[in-house]
């Protein structure tokens, strides 16, 4: 009775007058949980399975898809349940190929948040939200600047990626054919402040009956919520990333505020502890480059100081500039000679390429479109 209950609150029905459609979404559930749903309206534990394949290896979003149902089992289901997914606000796509979408969540908050696809010539990264808006409010990334709405529940971040897998015609092929092949949990929000719709949805994501994604190429980005992080390592098993961006507790309690909670040196012990990191599956430390700030000779020196006894990779980001943002990004020559120290004390330390700049789709550039505009017409308001 209690997972029944659970599910039932999911539901969440808005008052009688607002209410347009009262049918329960089964989009969303763990296969568990649709089993035991469909039980209590006596539809035995074989179209629970069958549903799920509908959904989750063919992107089915109306139940007389399902040919595998008989007609009267499709009316009965369309009668009592829903399959719904996010909706899309609006889709741009950069001069290099990346996409992005403004998805829209089935709630009366009106809640919208930004994913986005950047291919590549040997995979295809779909970067999710988790949350919309954020608490976390680091000085050089857009999302901080606006305010925290809401968690996204587990129907919104899976409906995030087969969102993805529509707009991108990716269904039915084979793992080593398909255009999305990896994930990364580095949109909008801090995954580890939802963790457990995150962990969730990531479940969903990987199960092999399913969507079917490796734990090996899902990647889940912290600011470093320090007591959350061993359970990703061992009840997930993803990557983890680490938004570092600096090496000293001075400069970082100012640039990631979450610091003065957590401050470095306990972040890189959850680190060093964390379940599954070896040299073969290193940790990642994203490290974004901002002029002046954090991207001198001595930062990187203490940086490969701090990370050389654990398995670790440093992913240097040029800074990627929107409208009102306090930093510059270092120079080219500057992130380069900074790279070579950091490879040169002993890790790897690639340095990202941006990629949709032009749609602000870049690392640190999300917010929700809507946001922007209803701040646009605030300003065209004071103006007029």
């Amino acid at each position: 009775m209690q997972i029944i209950e659970k599910i039932l609150e999911k539901a969440d029905p808005a008052p009688k007058s607002e209410q347009t459609d009262t049918r329960l979404n089964l989009f969303g559930f763990s296969r568990k949980e649709l089993e035991t749903l469909l039980g209590t309206y006596q539809i035995p534990s074989f179209r629970a399975k069958q549903i799920w394949h509908w959904l989750y290896t063919k992107g089915a979003t109306d139940f007389a898809q399902m040919t595998t149902l008989a007609k009267p089992m499709q009316q009965r289901l369309s009668e009592e349940f829903v399959i719904r997914y996010p909706r899309i606000s609006t889709a741009q796509e950069s001069v290099d190929g990346t996409q992005k979408w403004l998805l829209g969540f089935d709630d009366r908050a009106k809640a919208e948040a930004e994913c986005v696809f950047i291919p590549a010539e040997e995979r295809g990264t779909l970067c999710i939200s988790s949350q919309v808006g954020c608490t976390l409010n680091c000085k050089f990334c857009h999302t901080g600047t606006q305010a925290w709405v809401k968690n996204l529940d587990v129907a919104d971040i899976v409906g995030q990626v087969v969102h993805a897998k529509t707009a991108l015609n990716d269904w039915g092929k084979l793992e080593e054919g398909r255009a999305l092949s990896n994930i990364v949990l580095m949109g909008m929000g801090e995954p580890l402040y939802n963790y457990d719709n995150v962990a969730k949805a990531l479940h969903i994501l990987m199960d092999g009956d399913g969507l079917s994604i490796s734990k090996r190429k899902i990647t889940l980005s912290t600011a470093g919520v320090v007591p959350l992080i061993e359970r990703v390592g061992a009840e997930l098993g993803v990557n983890l990333a680490i938004s570092l961006h600096a090496v000293r507790d001075e400069v970082r309690d100012v640039i990631v505020p979450l610091n003065r909670k957590y401050p470095l040196k306990e972040l890189l012990e959850a680190c060093r502890n964390y379940p599954g990191a070896t040299n073969m599956r290193r940790i990642t430390y994203e490290y974004v480059m901002l002029a002046g700030v954090n991207d001198s000779d001595a930062d990187a020196h203490e940086l490969v100081r701090l990370l050389r006894d654990m398995p670790a990779k440093v992913n240097l980001i040029p800074f990627n500039p929107w409208p009102g943002a306090p930093y510059e990004c270092s120079s080219n020559k500057r992130i380069q000679i900074f790279a070579d120290i950091v490879h040169d004390g002993g890790l790897p330390c690639p340095v990202r390429t941006p990629r949709g700049r032009d749609i602000l789709a870049a690392c640190g550039q999300l917010k929700s479109d809507s946001v922007r505009k209803r701040a646009s017409e605030r300003s065209a308001d004071a103006d007029a």
